[in-house]
């Protein structure tokens, strides 16, 4: 009977301490030591790189090549155990990232390339099999009437998968659950709802959530570090998320990341900048399940990084027109985009709100207690 009692103390001692991050209703009540570990990531040391170039050695530039390795830059053929000189394979991976990005193509690590690649990001690759399509685009032509009939081009940025794959005509009607482990609440289950709906509307889908985690169509889950499909996290304020191209299904979000679960209705700031929007980071996760790729629009949902402290969950013309490419067009969408109604959001006002995490730790805590409680009884008597 002491060991029960000890056992059930050890075990809300472990659950008390900090160990990963969790939900918030909103920016202000983020603990601080929370905050403080998302700022000492190690993305950030990348910034010391500023002004290499190739033929130069500087230390710690082989986690620079690893990085560039991870999101496809440099061939998995390529051996991992790279060396800290900045070589062709490092240029080259440079400025293919630098054309994806939009930024001036010199091959050369300027303060607006590393600005960029610290900022946290989605973990699917922008180019698979050494083909990056961000950049390549997708010409439409028309005939201009102001004039001669001379015609002008338009490129749209949005991206597929390999192959194109997409949900098959009988599977339009999809269905999502969530991994029963996270015991996520019903607040933070309402903000994957607003994000599939944002894809409902201008498609023929329908998503419904139901119970059955491994009966359903899509599967949603938080995870740390490695987690079986061999794309590990890494932490707060670096890779947040990654998506499977359909009809995979999967769905995986870093859980040591400081989430907020309030909505604000379309694009915004949100008031901590070490805080990630969860309802921006699964909109775009959806725009993987089905079929899209990454966009080089910056103000596109499928763009593959967002700003820390900001919040992104309005679709803009290039995502809507890659998604219509894939399903068609909802026969119900009048070319708008509108924002969740008003009873499905709720508000990251800064105010002071309950600190602790609303997610399944409370239900833990709470058997914890009672475990303790039962075991401490059962030693008096």
């Amino acid at each position: 009977m002491m060991r029960i009692c000890v056992f059930g103390f050890f075990l809300l001692f472990f659950v008390l301490s900090p160990v990963s991050a969790g939900f918030y209703p909103n920016s202000s009540v983020v603990p601080p030591e929370l905050i403080r570990n998302a700022t000492g990531n190690l993305w950030n040391s990348f910034l010391n790189f500023t002004g290499c170039h190739a033929g130069n050695k500087y230390d710690g530039l082989y986690k620079l090549k690893q990085y560039f390795q991870h999101f496809g830059y440099i061939p998995e053929t390529f051996s991992g155990n790279f060396t800290d000189d900045f070589d062709d394979i490092l240029k080259n991976a440079v400025e293919m990232y630098q054309r994806n990005f939009r930024l001036n193509v010199t091959g050369v690590l300027d303060e607006l390339t590393l600005k960029q690649v610290v900022i946290p990001r989605c973990g699917n690759p922008d180019v698979v099999n050494g083909t990056s399509t961000m950049h390549s685009g997708r010409r439409t032509y028309e005939v201009s009437f102001s004039g001669g009939g001379q015609r002008f081009h338009a490129v749209k940025r949005y991206s597929f998968f390999p192959g194109e794959p997409r949900w098959p005509r009988h599977r339009r009607d999809l269905t999502y659950a969530f991994n029963p482990r996270n015991m996520l609440t019903e607040e933070v289950k309402t903000v994957f709802s607003r994000a599939f709906a944002r894809w409902a509307e201008v498609t023929p889908l329908t998503f419904t959530r139901v119970e059955s985690f491994s009966n359903s169509d899509i599967f949603i889950g938080f995870y740390s570090g490695e987690h079986g499909d061999g794309e590990p996290f890494d932490g707060p304020m670096r890779t947040l998320a990654h998506a499977f191209s359909p009809p995979t299904g999967h769905f995986h979000l870093d859980r040591e990341e400081n989430w907020i679960i309030s909505g604000e209705g379309g694009d915004g700031v949100i008031s901590v900048p070490e805080a990630v929007d969860l309802e921006s980071v699964a909109v775009h996760e959806i725009g993987h399940l089905l079929g899209l790729g990454h966009s080089s629009v910056e103000g596109s949902i499928m763009y593959p990084t967002i700003m820390t402290g900001k919040r992104k969950v309005d679709l803009t013309t290039d995502d809507v027109e890659g998604v219509q490419y894939l399903y068609g067009e909802n026969p119900n969408f009048n070319g708008s985009i509108s924002p969740p109604s008003p009873s499905t959001q709720q508000r990251d006002t800064g105010e002071s709100g309950d600190a602790s995490r609303i997610d399944g730790s409370r239900l833990v805590l709470t058997s914890l207690l009672l475990l303790s409680t039962v075991g401490l009884f059962l030693y008096l008597v």
